[in-house]
């Protein structure tokens, strides 16, 4: 099994995933991860002239590169369950056109994000997007489910936020509560999404896009200036 998940980390790191971790998943209720007991988290960074470039806010390049890291992960996804099947398990890839949000709740049974907190990736940041060491909140994300039994890595149960309130302070929907992620907590309880999506529309409504997406908060953390700072 070392074998198949070393290969596949491999094959998608040359295919420009910054990042790949495996995770078990049979914590979760079943339905939720479909039944199967173990996920395949897959990031791409996102450029830092993008990043740099929505200090005070978005912009069409940022749209654009959100879109463009959409379809990458898209096939990314695609072409690891057709790894996985390849050899003799089942895989289901949870694209954009496969994951469907309850709208009333803005959230889908078992986020990529979630994923990558059990793969050992990173952490869940104030704002509720994934934080890594090396890219900060730089990343989009996407998962593949499945019954290969990979080598999970150890699950992230614990923020690296501390005292730090610098997404608080720069979120225009005031989503942000400032309390530290835990894995016991509701996302409610340290983040209003339906805030965040009404700031977020507004914002890209200027651009004369209809869409939701905003990066504040991603610029301002301090983990993703430190990648910003590597890539000067």
């Amino acid at each position: 099994m070392n074998h198949l998940s070393s290969g596949l980390r491999s094959n998608l790191l040359e295919r420009g995933a910054s990042l790949v971790g495996f995770a078990d998943l049979k914590d979760f209720p079943a339905k939720d991860r479909m039944d199967f007991a173990y996920g395949v988290s897959i990031a791409v960074a996102i450029r830092p002239d993008i990043i740099r470039g929505i200090e005070n806010g978005p912009t069409l390049a940022y749209y654009e590169e959100y879109v463009r890291l959409n379809e990458q992960l898209n096939s990314l996804a695609e072409y690891t369950a057709d790894y996985l099947k390849g050899h003799g398990f089942e895989a289901i890839p949870q694209t954009t056109t496969r994951v469907v949000q309850d709208r009333n709740a803005l959230r889908t049974p078992l986020p990529h994000k979630t994923v990558a907190t059990r793969a050992g990736l990173g952490w869940i940041g104030k704002c509720a997007l994934l934080v890594t060491k090396s890219f900060g909140s730089a990343l989009r994300f996407t998962s593949v489910l499945t019954n290969a039994p990979l080598p999970a890595g150890i699950p992230v149960n614990a923020s690296s936020c501390g005292t730090c309130t610098r997404c608080r302070e720069a979120c225009p929907g005031k989503a942000v509560k400032g309390i530290n992620w835990s894995p016991e907590l509701e996302r409610e309880e340290y983040y209003d999404a339906h805030s965040c999506e009404k700031a977020a529309r507004e914002l890209m409504l200027r651009l004369g896009i209809d869409y939701t997406i905003c990066g504040k908060c991603i610029y301002v953390c301090p983990w993703t200036q430190r990648y910003l700072d590597a890539h000067r």
